[in-house]
């Protein structure tokens, strides 16, 4: 499905390229995009929350990315008190 930002040429492009793509570049495009989604997941949970410390960051991202019931069934009930705002 095309981007409502992106012109139909530049999504046909797009699209060529992502098939001329191995297998193996395919999961590596992915794997980057997903590493790079995570690092401006924290850099934003760090602005949000500029006292926390790397465990705090890593413990908000977590329960961002696996979803509540997950997170607390991996790490326990968590709660956080930083800046008067509850996880």
């Amino acid at each position: 499905m095309r981007p409502a930002n992106t012109s139909p040429e530049a999504w046909r492009i797009y699209v060529d390229i992502c098939r001329q793509m191995t297998p193996s570049e395919k999961l590596a495009k992915t794997l980057e995009l997903s590493e790079m989604y995570r690092n401006e997941l924290k850099a934003g949970l760090r602005e949000r929350y500029p006292q926390a410390d790397e465990r705090e960051i890593f413990l908000r991202c977590a329960r961002i990315l696996l979803g509540l019931e997950l997170f607390e069934r991996a790490y326990g009930e968590v709660s956080f008190e930083v800046a008067d705002r509850p996880l």
